[in-house]
């Protein structure tokens, strides 16, 4: 009897907790429809909310804001017109963010200096270094800089809208990468290409060049074509001008002058000579003076419309297209360097920011760097008077209303990627890189003024570089 009252009692108990369960609505009913309409978690809540709102920059920075508020970065960039840019635009960042940053600006030669020895010492005293292309060998060997490969593709850290993928091919892989690895995002980026006086060539009917023989004909056919007219200007002053005067034109004809695998010298190579000869016989239609000259004197004379054609940097189209500083500013035009027997191939230099294993603050200075090189930002970078490196500038119709030489860029900016796909780094990596030439310049100026022959100059460079190299 016992028993039975047992089991009464629980059945009781049982259709009592049914009841509740109807009743309530309780969400423990095994009903695989209502599973599937259930609200997840709050912590899944919070990720899938902060994954959508990241979309945006505003989501972005709230969920920066959230986490760094409050929290500070030091950033150390060399003096130039993309820093000034970057520090002008970084208020808004410390606003939507709430991260403070503390700039510092230093000159291009004590800029590694200061870098280098905060890296060594661990001080951590900097969460972002602006580097220049030319140092980024060394610092991957010291193993300086943070790896950026894996925190690009993290959609949680680098949102859709600083798209990785439209910044120039070229600058991409030319200023920031080694192998397969990125070690920074573009800053600062220049090719070389050539201008022409347009009123000329329309004059003479002549079109401009496409390639290195065509440069030259040119050259030698507007050279005294008109009084105190010459064919073409470029850097020639002895030393490292001369030496980034050859190199414009010297990978069309060959690979450098350094084997950049082994860092054995090739000046002792057909092409490396051919090269010379080409840079000395082109010169010959420069002014008389253009042994001297560096960049700041070849842009003047094509500027004073001394000469019908001019062989630099895409950085010093804003001059040039300046009535207020050159006399051919609306006429003038732009193409890429021309095409040599060995192929297409131009300069390319420029800076990248990147952030320092040291850092003390790595999340806080990706996001300062991703933030401002996004293409969402780009078009403010650029009026700013930030240096263009994406894709979306050049193409903006907006802008080239504006510089009508951005196409020319564009299609000069793809030739040099051209470099970048033979391996090759327009300046050659090395630690004794200032030696080597100041030994090239030299012997490639006194070709130029006509000292020695380029055969003459090409063996004696090789036996210098074999000495130091070796």
């Amino acid at each position: 009897m016992k028993m039975s009252k047992r089991i009464l009692v629980l059945a009781l108990v049982v259709m009592m907790m049914v009841s509740v369960v109807a009743c309530g609505g309780s969400k423990t009913e095994v009903n695989p429809d209502n599973i599937e309409k259930d609200d997840p978690p709050a912590d899944t809540q919070k990720e899938n909310q902060q994954a959508a709102d990241i979309s945006t920059v505003e989501g972005w920075a709230e969920a920066v804001k959230g986490k760094s508020a409050g929290k500070t970065i030091n950033v150390v960039f060399a003096s130039h017109p993309s820093s000034e840019a970057l520090k002008k635009m970084t208020p808004e960042f410390e606003k939507l963010t709430g991260i403070k940053v503390n700039w510092k600006l230093v000159e291009e030669t004590q800029l590694k200096n200061d870098q280098l020895l905060d890296f060594t010492s661990n001080a951590g005293n900097y969460d972002v270094y602006m580097v220049d292309r030319f140092w980024l060998d060394e610092y991957e060997a010291k193993d300086v800089l943070m790896p950026l490969n894996d925190i690009i593709k993290d959609s949680g850290k680098t949102p859709v809208w600083f798209d990785h993928e439209d910044i120039m091919a070229a600058y991409r892989d030319g200023l920031t990468k080694i192998g397969d690895t990125y070690y920074g995002i573009p800053l600062v980026g220049e090719t070389r290409f050539v201008g022409y006086r347009t009123d000329l060539f329309e004059k003479y009917d002549k079109e401009p060049p496409k390639t290195m023989d065509e440069l030259l004909e040119l050259a030698v056919f507007f050279n005294g074509k008109e009084p105190d007219l010459y064919g073409i200007a470029m850097r020639a002053q002895k030393g490292i001008h001369c030496a980034s005067g050859w190199m414009t034109l010297m990978y069309s004809f060959c690979d450098g002058f350094i084997d950049q695998k082994t860092g054995k010298s090739l000046m002792d190579d057909a092409k490396t000579l051919e090269s010379l000869k080409f840079y000395a016989d082109l010169l010959k239609n420069a002014p008389p003076d253009v042994s001297t000259y560096t960049h700041e004197e070849a842009m003047g004379a094509f500027a004073s419309g001394k000469t019908a054609m001019w062989l630099d940097a895409t950085a010093l189209v804003p001059v040039i297209t300046n009535p207020s500083s050159s006399k051919i500013a609306d006429k003038v035009a732009f193409v890429p360097t021309p095409e040599g027997p060995y192929g297409k191939a131009a300069a390319l230099a420029g800076w990248g920011a990147a952030i320092p294993n040291s850092a003390k603050s790595k999340d806080e200075g990706w996001a300062f760097l991703m933030y401002m090189t996004s293409k969402a930002l780009a078009v403010d970078y650029y009026n700013n008077g930030g240096s263009q490196t994406r894709k979306s500038i050049y193409e903006n119709a907006e802008l080239i209303a504006k510089d009508a030489s951005l196409p020319a860029q564009l299609e000069a900016l793809d030739v040099a990627n051209e470099l970048v796909k033979r391996g090759l780094s327009w300046i050659p990596p090395h630690e004794k890189l200032g030696q080597i030439l100041d030994i090239v310049g030299r012997y490639g100026n006194q070709t130029v003024i006509g000292e020695i022959t380029p055969e003459d100059a090409c063996e004696k460079a090789h036996k210098e570089l074999e000495d130091l190299l070796n």
